[in-house]
């Protein structure tokens, strides 16, 4: 007698989103179905904090990709995680910019204040750390993504504030930080009021 436990099955992502599945791969023709692919890794991961080994084997196939395929992309791209993040996925931009404008500091402060160091997630699941190239906000740097919103120009006190709030499981509203040509009455190109 064999005292083996059977293995555990992990039930199919999309078995039970087919109307969703079958949205996404109507965006594409058939010929271009592996265009599908970032979307339905983000659908998973929005999900479950990460694509695991079992999913990227299901997008594979229903993509007819190999999984090294799926996984070429997942690497390439910073967005998407082999490994559970924290329910508050913090990203740190690092380029120039924001380092210029105190991206180091901010990324100091968040090690200090958490004791998590780039990559890391927390043991309760609640926060994670990652530093990221270029979130595309140099004019409000420094910024810190928390999830997919943005916060520009945060300082300390503002860093503080928002780790706060996020214990207290509450993510406040981030501020419009950008100035000029989106500001309410800005001066046209004529020099008039918009």
């Amino acid at each position: 007698m064999s005292s083996r436990q059977p293995l555990p099955t992990v039930t199919p992502f999309f078995a039970d989103k087919q109307e969703r599945l079958s949205e996404i791969l109507a965006r594409y023709p058939e010929y271009g179905r592996r265009s599908a692919l970032m979307p339905l890794l983000w659908e998973v991961q929005r999900a479950e904090r990460h694509v695991s080994e079992a999913r990227v084997e299901e997008i594979a196939e229903i993509l007819g990709l190999h999984a090294t395929e799926v996984k070429g992309v997942m690497s390439f791209y910073g967005t998407y995680h082999e490994h559970p993040v924290g329910r508050y996925h913090l990203q740190v931009c690092r380029t120039l910019s924001c380092s210029l404008a105190g991206a180091d500091t901010l990324a100091d402060f968040l090690e200090d204040e958490l004791d998590l160091v780039n990559g890391e997630t927390d043991p309760e699941g609640r926060f994670s750390l990652q530093y990221v190239e270029c979130l595309g906000s140099c004019g409000t740097a420094p910024v810190l993504q928390v999830n997919d919103t943005y916060f520009e120009r945060v300082s300390r006190s503002r860093c503080r504030a928002l780790l706060d709030a996020m214990r207290r499981d509450t993510l406040p509203e981030p501020t419009l930080e950008r100035g000029g040509d989106n500001e309410p009455n800005a001066p046209d190109q004529e020099g008039g009021a918009a």
